[in-house]
């Protein structure tokens, strides 16, 4: 077991008790982490092609539809519409960055959202 020096705060103090953190904190959290890891993949960042994997950019993409389609009613049109926006978009970059094009309905998520167009 580690021990705190008196500067260093306890892991309990810097930490929130999950129980006080709003559910739509929570889901806002998770669609983001989705949508980050799935810019990654994508080869949206700044490193470019050096993390870009499509297998798991669709695996993420259809993760945060999924998420998304089952929460939009649960977190208001506030915290939804932006990200239903981004959602779009990675699912737009997704078939750009394909070979093949996936035919419409059939891209990443588009179970959840529909076909979706440029």
């Amino acid at each position: 077991m580690s021990e705190t020096s008196p500067d260093t705060p306890a892991y309990d103090e810097m930490t929130r008790d999950i129980a006080e953190v709003p559910a739509v904190e929570v889901i806002v959290t998770v669609a983001v982490n989705l949508m980050s890891a799935a810019a990654v993949k994508l080869g949206l960042t700044e490193e470019g092609d050096k993390y870009k994997d499509l297998d798991e950019a669709r695996k993420l993409v259809t993760a945060l539809a999924g998420l998304l389609d089952a929460s939009t009613t649960e977190i208001s049109s506030f915290h939804a519409a932006p990200l239903r926006d981004g959602l779009k978009s990675l699912q737009l970059a997704f078939r750009e960055a394909s070979l093949v094009p996936d035919e419409p309905g059939q891209g990443p998520g588009e179970k959840y959202t529909g076909p979706v167009y440029g």
